[in-house]
C-alpha cells in the first residue's frame, strides 16, 4: 500500500474527520453523515454558486469514498495504519530493533522490555502498552509468547529516556521471548 509522501496532505482519518483510534462503528457513522453532506447531487440541489464549489464537493466526495474503502476493511486498515506509522517514523529513527533484541524483565503485573541506548540510558516499553495496541502476551514458564492480532507485523518508535535518539521497534506477528 502506498501512502502519500508528504505529511502536509491529509490522512484518511483526517479526511473522514475521526481519530486514528476510532472504532469501526464511529468511522461508519461519520462516513454515512459525511458522504451524504458532500454528495455532488446534493450539492447541485443546494447551491447555484460557481462550478468550483461543485468541483470541490466532488473531490471531497471521492476523498471520503477512498478513505472509507481503506478504513472499513479491518485488514486494509491495519496495513494502512502500519504504513502510516512507518512513514511517520522512518525519518526520525537512528536504527531498527526487533523485540528479540530487547531485554525482558518480569515486573509483576506486566513485562518490561528494554534496550540500552548508546548514551547509556534505555529505550523502554512494557507489555501493557503492547496489549493496548492489540498484541497479546502468554506466559509459559520462563518463556513469553506474543501474538499480534490479525497476524500482521507492527512497528513502534521508542524514544530514549535521556537523549533525543529514537529507534524503530518492529513487532513480528508471533514472537517467543525469554524472561
Amino acid at each position: 500500500m502506498i501512502l502519500r509522501t508528504k505529511f502536509s496532505q491529509k490522512t484518511h482519518y483526517e479526511t473522514m474527520g475521526v481519530k486514528e483510534d476510532a472504532s469501526h462503528e464511529e468511522i461508519r457513522k461519520t462516513y454515512r453523515m459525511t458522504i451524504l453532506n458532500c454528495h455532488p447531487d446534493k450539492q447541485l440541489q443546494m447551491t447555484s454558486e460557481t462550478s468550483n464549489h461543485i468541483h470541490g464537493s466532488e473531490n471531497k466526495f471521492l476523498e471520503v469514498q477512498t478513505a472509507w474503502e481503506i478504513l472499513s476493511d479491518p485488514r486494509s486498515r491495519a496495513l494502512y495504519d502500519n504504513d502510516l506509522q512507518i512513514l511517520r517514523q522512518n525519518s526520525a529513527t537512528a536504527y531498527d530493533l526487533r523485540l528479540q533484541d530487547m531485554t525482558v524483565e518480569d515486573a509483576g503485573d506486566c513485562f518490561e522490555l528494554s534496550y540500552r541506548c548508546r548514551c547509556g540510558d534505555c529505550f523502554l516499553l512494557d507489555s501493557l502498552e503492547l496489549e493496548e495496541m492489540g498484541h497479546t502476551f502468554f506466559r509459559n514458564g520462563s518463556k513469553i509468547s506474543l501474538q499480534t492480532s490479525g497476524s500482521l507485523p507492527a512497528s513502534i518508535v521508542l524514544p530514549c529516556g535521556s537523549c533525543s535518539t529514537k529507534v524503530l521497534l518492529y513487532v513480528d506477528a508471533e514472537v517467543t521471548l525469554q524472561v
